[in-house]
């Protein structure tokens, strides 16, 4: 018989393995939080700072400047002081940077502080997914890496509900005066939040180890194990993947041996941002008034997008480690070219909003099935251990690159090409991601890190 004490001691590794992922991920709540903030209140902002198109989209995209600082930050931090240091530093971040937002007196000032937001941000959307993906087993990686992006989503959709209650509850005038400050307020409590769970996680055991603290690595490792023969085998396998170690630079990164790997996480990041998510996510609002929706339906239908976000981000969880990396990112490909296109049309054409959403909302589940999870998972399983934290760098700076391309130019390629050929552009742009996902991207469903690192760097 099967005792009670037996069945706490064989699942309560898992239970350990899901709090560490679950405290990691509330910094991707804090990542859509914060960045989705902006969505509900750059109208607001428009009238309050008289901002133009030009400038709009500096307010905009000033945050994937910080974004892309603190990707260039976190690499180099996380391997010198450990993944949980520099996500406590993060949690900091969040707190000061949107305190200063939701009190900014100035477009100038509003712009600095969302920079602030952005380091933060950059440097969770690095080490996150790296961490997770290091304490987790290889059967469920997928779904639990995942977990950031699915809160990331979580995160948008609480502030596009928050930022519609607020917009839909007052005056023009109150808001332009006051309502975009508390959108911006609302994001100090889950940064607080995020700051208190930090200190009930453990540091990464891959990290421990590359710092001669064996014990304690081991330690952490029979705690995420079923037992502790599969934790001494991870441990050996650890050693193993360690022993030609020497400090990583840059360099290496373009090396034969590790080019492919570069290539393929560079290219899933940066397709992921530049087939046009953020232009939906930032200025959803924006575009629905374009065609012709009111505000109250305008933030209403941005919700929606929020809710899509997240159901079809479970699917994508549900389905990844089954699926398989590379299947979901053809799928996402072929989809956003046909439903980008759709947008496109409907633009083009003048069709009706119900249609217009409709795509939009199919556009939103096929980018969050696919590149919306996907590229984190890929990104933080392809590279070999002594390169990890410089090469997730690397990579993520393509999707923040991309990310400030969007959101930076939107604004102008709407107002000067229009809508309709702004979005056929990211249909084009689409239809060449799904040419180089089949022609460069592996699948690495289902295998250990170090099997990964043997078959691609050897």
């Amino acid at each position: 018989m099967v005792s009670h004490a037996d069945i706490t001691a064989k699942t309560g590794w898992m239970r350990n393995v899901l709090l560490i992922s679950l405290v990691t991920a509330v910094g991707g709540f804090l990542f859509g939080f914060d960045n989705g903030s902006i969505s509900g209140s750059v109208g607001f902002l428009q009238s309050k700072f008289a901002l133009d198109a030009d400038s709009t989209g500096w307010v905009t995209s000033s945050i994937i400047v910080g974004c892309i600082i603190g990707v260039a930050l976190a690499g180099p931090l996380c391997d010198a002081i450990g993944r949980k240091k520099v996500l406590l530093l993060t949690a900091l971040i969040f707190i000061f940077g949107v305190l200063g937002e939701a009190m900014a007196s100035s477009a100038e000032m509003l712009v600095w502080f969302r920079i602030l937001v952005g380091v933060g941000i950059g440097v969770e959307t690095t080490i996150a997914p790296l961490y997770i993906a290091e304490v987790s087993p290889a059967a469920i990686r997928g779904r639990l890496v995942s977990l950031n992006q699915l809160f990331n989503c979580i995160g948008n959709l609480a502030i596009f509900s928050i930022a519609a209650l607020i917009a839909n509850g007052a005056s023009e005038a109150w808001n332009v005066e006051h309502g975009w400050r508390i959108i911006f307020a609302t994001g100090i409590v889950p940064a607080i939040l995020f700051l208190l769970l930090l200190a009930k996680v453990p540091e990464s055991p891959r990290w421990l180890m590359r710092k001669g603290r064996e014990a304690a690595s081991l330690a952490v490792l029979e705690k995420i194990n079923p037992d502790q023969a599969s934790a001494a085998q991870q441990m050996a396998a650890i050693k193993a993947a360690l022993h030609s170690e020497r400090q990583p630079r840059l360099s290496d990164l373009f090396s034969p041996r590790l080019r492919k790997a570069l290539m393929v996480g560079f290219g899933v990041a940066l397709f992921q941002q530049i087939t046009g998510i953020n232009a939906i996510f930032y200025y959803a609002p924006e575009i629905f008034k374009t065609a012709g929706v009111n505000l109250s339906g305008a933030m209403s239908f941005t919700v929606l997008i929020g809710l899509t976000l997240v159901l079809a981000t479970l699917v994508s969880m549900w389905i990844i480690d089954k699926v398989g990396r590379r299947s979901l990112l053809i799928f996402g490909s072929i989809g956003m070219a046909l439903t980008l296109a759709g947008v496109g049309l409907l633009f083009r054409l003048n069709g009706s909003t119900t249609l217009l959403l409709i795509c939009i909302l199919t556009y939103v589940a096929v980018f969050a099935v696919s590149y919306g999870t996907v590229a984190y998972v890929v990104i933080s399983e392809i590279f070999p251990i002594h390169v990890r934290g410089v090469a997730v760098s690397v990579a993520t700076f393509a999707l923040w690159g991309g990310n400030f391309f969007v959101s930076r130019f939107f604004p102008l390629l709407v107002e000067h090409i229009s809508a309709a050929n702004t979005f056929f552009i990211f249909a084009a742009i689409a239809a060449v991601a799904l040419i180089f996902v089949l022609a460069m991207v592996p699948e690495t469903q289902g295998k250990t890190l170090e099997e990964i690192e043997l078959e691609m760097h050897h």
